[in-house]
């Protein structure tokens, strides 16, 4: 069976997923440009300012990266291994000091997360909110294609997870559960929805949510100029940071 074809199958035996089908079915027929309106614009902008993981964390929060892969060696050694056993493909580690030290700096008891896939941004945050008694709350897909659902945050250790939260729907059906639960934020990490519009609804829900001096942080920003186009309509100064050949977009609020 293809690939199409099983997902399309995954998707009909779960009802709760039927607004996400038909937002994925108008998207790659009518709106099948849109996801990458302006890549070119926000390619050449994010590469004339982006700056280092480092240099970035030194900036926004005036802390050094060099200590979080000592202190969490021995977790971020389980968290590879156990990656590496699974069975199934999902997204790799990102930025993880970034992760980390907005929310250090900001002293989280409350963080927002779109995208898990093995869980590499979610342990990041979670060994910062386990010293505050902090929680988690995260949306993601299940992945439909592979039968993944039960790897989801497969590198997430189990003494960790009584501070998470895990919402198992598209952002848009997510995200109004979440904010039932807790109605304001001191992180938040975009890894979802990559289209451009996906990013501008969720962009919009969630900065009305963070609290003054919260950290916005979203991924590969890249794809298209959604990020940028939302910093210029909302006057916000941004630093971006180069990681991978990729591009993060970060600012507090």
């Amino acid at each position: 069976m293809s690939t199409v074809l099983k997902t399309f199958v995954a998707y009909l035996k779960r009802p709760a997923l039927y607004p996400e089908l038909g937002r994925k079915i108008i998207k790659n027929t009518v709106s099948r440009r849109s996801p990458f309106k302006g890549k070119a614009k926000t390619n050449s902008w994010a590469a004339s300012i982006a700056v280092s993981q480092k240099e970035a964390v030194s900036r926004l929060f005036s802390m050094n990266t060099d200590q979080f892969r000592s202190t969490f060696a021995d977790i971020l050694e389980k968290a590879s291994l156990k990656e590496q056993e699974c069975p199934i493909t999902m997204g790799g580690p990102g930025a993880l000091e970034l992760i980390y030290y907005a929310c250090e700096f900001t002293k989280a008891q409350n963080v927002l997360e779109t995208g898990v896939a093995y869980g590499w941004s979610s342990l990041a945050i979670l060994l910062s909110l386990q010293q505050r008694n902090g929680t988690l709350y995260s949306s993601d897909m299940p992945y439909l294609a592979q039968d993944g659902d039960q790897y989801v945050g497969y590198v997430v250790p189990e003494n960790l997870k009584k501070y998470w939260q895990l919402f198992r729907f598209a952002d848009r059906e997510s995200l109004p559960k979440i904010f039932k639960k807790v109605s304001s934020f001191d992180v938040f990490h975009y890894d979802s929805d990559k289209s451009y519009h996906g990013r501008m609804w969720a962009y919009h829900q969630i900065y009305k949510r963070l609290k003054p001096g919260a950290v916005f942080i979203s991924d590969d920003i890249g794809d298209n100029s959604a990020y940028q186009d939302f910093c210029i309509k909302k006057n916000i100064e941004t630093t971006v940071v180069e990681y991978n050949g990729k591009y993060i977009g970060i600012f507090i609020k």
